[in-house]
């Protein structure tokens, strides 16, 4: 989550006029501004849902002793993930309107990084779950 911050995630480029909007978690802007072009739209929703999703996964990562915790974790992580891809579509949305209307804008890996980190905490989630059943299971041996 933390690279995401870092690369670029939509950009679109427009052949006519030879433009290209290029969306960020910190701002939508055009890559090559003339006089005259709309000012950038900051976008720090991104990258704050971003950090947070960041520091909530190592901060659930340490309450490695308390799996009822890191499940609590991993579910409010999952929110700041899908809110992270839900923040970078809207803005998307934006920039397709902000420039030629017919030629769709290209999703970036800063797009699909979210995507891969929902992935690996539904696997982490998953996985504690298990750890936790397998705990409980034990206990009814003893």
């Amino acid at each position: 989550m933390l690279s995401v911050v870092f690369v670029p995630i939509w950009s679109k480029l427009d052949s006519a006029s030879n433009q290209e909007l290029v969306l960020t978690a910190t701002k939508l802007t055009y890559a090559h501004a003339d006089a005259g072009m709309s000012v950038p739209t900051n976008t720090y929703a991104i990258a704050a849902l971003a950090l947070a999703s960041a520091a909530v996964a190592l901060f659930e990562i340490s309450q490695f002793r308390n799996r009822f915790t890191q499940l609590k974790l991993g579910v409010l992580n999952f929110l700041l993930i899908v809110a992270t891809l839900g923040a970078s579509f809207y803005y998307s949305g934006i920039g397709e309107r902000m420039l030629n209307i017919k030629m769709p804008g290209t999703y970036e890996a800063g797009f699909y990084l979210p995507t891969v980190a929902l992935l690996l905490n539904l696997l982490a989630n998953r996985f504690i779950r298990r750890d936790e059943q397998l705990v409980r299971s034990m206990d009814r041996l003893r």
